[in-house]
């Protein structure tokens, strides 16, 4: 998979003179909008038309952001070691073609004629088990973009590069959501996968395109140097771990997403059903709520510059987790569509600021040579987190919470409002568990008292998201 002739350029300052990172940034952000055109439409496809009018509906649909979250689990602390060891751009091409593959397979099922000789769980099977299938090779590509991002992008410019793909991820919940509603009922599923399946097409080719530098470089351009040999699987997984555990900033920032994602699992998996049934609005107008988190959090990342160079970044992180769970919980209180984009307005910005934050934290601690096994902690932790809350919260708005009404304060509680209020004080929880050891990390030095790596250093955290859906928290591929 050798790149078109001519010499690697080097990671020099500048991100306009940066053929690479144009290359790089034209291709994820093509990449991202597929996905949460995708994202949206799997949810609205198994909630809306493979489950309609099942009491079991919402259970069903948590059962996509399962299929998503589960190989992060069963595969995550184990690709993180083979990831460091691999050509990590060959890796990135394998793995955008394999999950292109993927979706296209999925594309014969979204027409009536063949869904109508498919039984409905088989139907819903099939669908888990590619969206699993996909999601499987996101564990092998996420952490090599992150690395390859280390490569092509000088230190200077990694801050101004975190919020160019951070506004990118923002921009696409603007244009995605809206898009995918729409295209859904009206053209149909298979739109959005062929325009998923083509984002991963438009990804592989500008990757392909990428010349890498491959020569070590100075101290400080976080080049990455020639890999050792490898010492043995285990001997290797062990070193990453006590790397990980001595990281006062690693293990703020995860415990710190494990909380939230928590709670955002919550409202990814019943904020379809919250807004029909508690704002009174049709399912058609469910990709609002996206777009407004998106303008927010467009707005938030262009912020974010100067709001971690005034408060830190560790404390933008925990201030903002505060921050944000508190706009969830007003969110759970809203009655009408026109107050909760106002209010999901509000927490894109917060996000914004939170999700850009995240990458010079995991920037300053984590080397080079070490990023896949800090992600194959990062990502298990998130997806059990992702899979407990998704899990619960459809269970608990079919079974237990179905028909439930409460009244306090004048405000009432329906089942899924009630969910979603938990999963913002869970926010709320995130943000003070990861306040002091962030705190103590600032006031001992860059990363926590680790220092730099050297040569290199690890530049960007995992692709949008983010994280970890709140978007950049609970990361889409």
């Amino acid at each position: 998979m050798a790149g078109p002739p001519g010499a690697a350029e080097p990671a020099g300052p500048g991100l306009r003179r940066n053929r690479n990172w144009r290359l790089f940034w034209l291709s994820q952000s093509a990449s991202v909008t597929g996905d949460i055109v995708f994202d949206t439409s799997m949810l609205l496809w198994v909630a809306r038309i493979i489950a309609l009018n099942q009491p079991w509906a919402p259970a069903a649909a948590g059962g996509v952001l399962v299929a998503a979250a589960l190989p992060a689990l069963v595969l995550g602390p184990f690709a993180g070691v083979f990831v460091d060891r691999w050509n990590r751009r060959r890796t990135m091409l394998a793995a955008d073609a394999a999950r292109a593959v993927l979706v296209v397979a999925l594309i014969p099922l979204a027409f009536p004629p063949v869904a109508a000789h498919v039984p409905r769980l088989a139907e819903l099977g099939i669908v888990y088990l590619l969206v699993a299938a996909a999601a499987s090779f996101s564990q092998f590509f996420n952490p090599s973009r992150f690395a390859m991002l280390g490569a092509i992008v000088a230190e200077p410019d990694v801050p101004r590069a975190s919020g160019h793909l951070m506004s990118s991820m923002y921009a696409a919940s603007i244009i995605g959501p809206p898009l995918a509603a729409p295209l859904l009922f009206t053209a149909g599923v298979q739109w959005a996968l062929v325009i998923n399946a083509l984002s991963f097409g438009g990804s592989f080719l500008g990757i392909w395109l990428i010349q890498v530098p491959s020569a070590p470089a100075a101290e400080g351009t976080g080049i990455e140097a020639a890999p050792a040999a490898p010492a043995g699987y285990w001997r290797e997984l062990g070193a990453g771990l006590r790397f990980f555990g001595t990281s006062p900033v690693l293990v703020a920032v995860t415990v710190g997403l494990f909380v939230t994602v928590l709670g955002a699992g919550a409202l990814n998996a019943l904020n379809v059903f919250f807004v029909q049934a508690d704002l009174h609005a049709s399912a058609t107008l469910y990709g609002t709520i996206g777009m407004a988190e998106g303008i927010g959090g467009l707005a938030g990342t262009m912020a974010a510059g100067r709001v971690i160079a005034r408060a830190g970044a560790g404390r933008t992180f925990w201030v903002g987790l505060v921050l944000s769970g508190l706009a969830v919980v007003c969110y759970s209180l809203m009655s009408s569509l026109v107050a909760a984009l106002a209010v999901t307005a509000v927490l894109g910005v917060v996000l914004g600021c939170v999700n850009t934050a995240i990458s010079p934290l995991l920037l300053a601690a984590t080397p080079q040579h070490m990023i896949g096994r800090v992600t194959s902690v990062l990502t298990p932790a998130a997806s059990v987190a992702a899979i407990a809350s998704t899990a619960a919260a459809g269970v608990l708005a079919s079974t237990v919470l179905r028909g439930f009404r409460a009244t306090l304060a004048g405000v009432t509680f329906g089942p899924y409002g009630t969910v979603i209020a938990v999963g913002g004080l869970l926010f709320v929880a995130a943000g003070l568990a990861a306040m002091i050891p962030l705190r103590r990390a600032a006031a001992s030095g860059p990363a926590g008292g680790h220092g730099r790596d050297k040569p290199a250093v690890a530049k960007l955290r995992r692709h949008h998201g983010s994280a970890p859906q709140a978007d950049g928290l609970v990361d889409r591929k």
